[in-house]
């Protein structure tokens, strides 16, 4: 299992990441909001264990932008913010689960294994369109059949456009979700982006066009 841990307390970030390391899992860490974001759309963790008080993005503004991008790994909160109002705006927002620190390593695994094995037995794809589908569980796309090589934006993209393919998305919703929380990046990026897209989804036979004043979509040549 790779596992993703987004968590700023320095000490316990060091004790989950030996206690599940010694359990056989790899193990990602990461302290800030924003990093924590592109670490989780560029690794593809099967499961994350996300701390809410974080610098840089709020972990559940994390979670929401996670979900908005099309990220369905499984989500465990932790969090010292143990009301039921927390409990419930956090599994509103996209948690398949919430423990309150301090919490039992035993049932944090065995929670997280449960989660990852519901997971795996959940709907893998999306339909195909132009014979690429979104693996659900990894985030990859595939064309018949074979993972595209594209860089996580470019993957970011696609993913958005394949929700619709045919409808326009505006160039302002595409940015939030190819660059979350990235506030220094131009809002031109996102062109930068489509372009290299294009070139690498050229020979799928589906076309990333660009409308003026609306923004891209995807459709079929004819």
């Amino acid at each position: 299992m790779k596992l993703l841990l987004i968590e700023d307390d320095p000490t316990m970030q060091t004790t989950l990441r030996r206690s599940f390391e010694r359990r056989g899992m790899q193990v990602l860490g990461c302290d800030d909001g924003a990093r924590a974001l592109a670490l989780w759309q560029a690794s593809l963790p099967d499961a994350v264990l996300l701390d809410l008080s974080l610098p840089g993005l709020d972990g559940l503004e994390v979670l929401s932008q996670a979900r908005a991008a099309g990220l369905t790994t499984p989500v465990i909160i932790l969090t010292a913010r143990g009301t039921v109002g927390d409990r419930i705006l956090g599994l509103n927002t996209g948690a398949d689960d919430y423990l309150p620190k301090p919490f039992d390593l035993d049932e944090l695994e065995a929670r997280l294994r449960a989660l990852v094995r519901r997971s795996a037995n959940a709907a893998q794809s999306t339909p195909v369109w132009c014979g690429m589908h979104a693996d659900k569980d990894s985030g990859a796309v595939y064309f018949e059949d074979q993972p595209l090589e594209l860089a996580p934006r470019e993957l970011a993209l696609l993913r958005a456009l394949l929700g619709k393919p045919g409808h326009a998305i505006a160039k302002e919703r595409l940015f939030e979700l190819v660059f979350p929380g990235e506030s220094q990046v131009q809002p031109e990026a996102i062109e930068v982006v489509a372009y290299r897209l294009r070139k690498k989804i050229a020979h799928t036979g589906a076309q990333l066009v660009t409308l003026r004043g609306l923004g891209y979509l995807l459709k079929s040549e004819p």
